[in-house]
């Protein structure tokens, strides 16, 4: 059985050429059982995304997930560069922010 992380992999590889691709499964971050694949942080650099502003390269990746996004999916941190863009953040990506709780807050 593959997982979640292992068919949004699969999914961005076959619908978006890129020239770096990292999906992480960010769900052992947060308040929920071990195992889990519900909180993802995705880089993908990509010429495809060349001309285009933040949003409608959002958008691309989400209509490639949307079967994932309807499902088990809480949270989706996305990082989208150009090539350029990338060679500019020194080929790194921001880290999440720590988890605070969610509804656990009080």
């Amino acid at each position: 059985m593959r997982t979640i992380q292992d068919k949004i992999e699969k999914k961005l590889a076959d619908n978006i050429q890129s020239d770096f691709l990292e999906v992480l499964n960010e769900s052992h971050k947060h308040n929920v059982p071990k195992g889990s694949e519900s909180h993802f942080n995705i880089t993908v650099v990509s010429k495809e995304f060349e001309g285009k502003n933040l949003l409608a390269q959002h958008r691309i990746i989400n209509a490639i997930l949307k079967d994932e996004l309807s499902g088990s999916i809480h949270a989706l941190a996305l990082h989208t560069y150009t090539p350029g863009e990338w060679i500019e953040a020194n080929a790194t990506s921001p880290q999440s922010p720590p988890c605070q709780g969610g509804s656990n807050q009080t």
